[in-house]
């Protein structure tokens, strides 16, 4: 679920910077320069949000897979108790 919302954010984010900078009254360098500025810090909070993904699916799995051998474990257990 928070990676959706994480990108949920991202989508927003570009969109409101795309919708900001095309409604701006500026030259087209000032323009460029900006969509520049705003891909790159886009870039790097997606990098952010990427990260804190990971991290969570990560442990995840580590949760997962600790229920999972405490779950074999108990079968074993309980196969070799008959």
């Amino acid at each position: 679920m928070k990676g959706k919302i994480a990108v949920g954010a991202v989508v927003g984010a570009v969109a409101g910077v795309i919708a900001g900078v095309m409604t701006a009254p500026k030259s087209g360098k000032e323009t460029r320069a900006d969509i520049k500025s705003k891909a790159e810090e886009l870039k790097t909070r997606a990098e952010k949000s990427s990260k804190q993904v990971k991290k969570s699916a990560e442990e995840v799995v580590g949760q997962a897979s600790g229920k999972v051998k405490e779950v074999v474990g108990n079968v074993k257990r309980d196969a070799s108790d008959k």
